[in-house]
């Protein structure tokens, strides 16, 4: 009977949690090559750029996060965090870059309310979050990557809690160095 009932939790839980299952899956593995990007993107130090791509990172840390949707509360509480560990994730050469599906006007004002101040992507429709088996239409799910100076994945978290995610981030990256 208790083999009965954990074999239907289990499938209880998959069922509703049927997002995290999908994006784990086609993520990049810790040793792989990070997937190259190329969006449109906004970031209030560099008003003048508009394009955004992976090459220009080669040399750098760059923690890369994948999130759903500008202004909601996760989303916010998770972009103001890396927004407040800015200069500390800096001090380890790192980029800090969201990703969502949102479009150019939503990411300025978002970086202008929220005081955002590193890059956000505009990936509307979810090329490169599928690169990252980040995209569950029509969002990208929220999941982070480290990728190394030489464009590896050094670590990954899947389907991430935004409480505290940017310390954990800057933890994990700590020890890389």
């Amino acid at each position: 009977m208790k083999s009965v009932f954990g074999l239907f939790v289990v499938i209880i839980s998959l069922f509703f949690n049927i997002k995290s299952a999908i994006a784990f899956d086609y993520a990049p593995e810790i040793g792989d090559l990070a997937p190259s990007f190329h969006l449109q993107g906004i970031n209030n130090n560099y008003k003048s750029k508009k394009i955004w791509d992976s090459d220009e990172l080669k040399g750098k840390w760059v923690v890369l996060f994948f999130y759903p949707k500008d202004f909601t509360a996760g989303c916010t509480l998770e972009a103001k965090g890396f927004s407040q560990l800015k200069n500390d994730f800096s001090k380890y050469n790192a980029e800090i870059i969201g990703i969502s599906a949102d479009n150019q006007d939503s990411h300025e004002s978002f970086c202008s309310e929220k005081s955002i101040n590193y890059t956000l992507l505009s990936d509307p429709n979810g090329t490169i979050s599928k690169k990252y088996g980040s995209w569950i239409p029509p969002f990208s799910d929220r999941n982070t990557f480290l990728i190394s100076p030489k464009g590896e994945i050094k670590y990954r978290w899947i389907s991430v809690l935004p409480i505290n995610h940017a310390k954990e981030v800057l933890n994990v990256l700590k020890k890389n160095i």
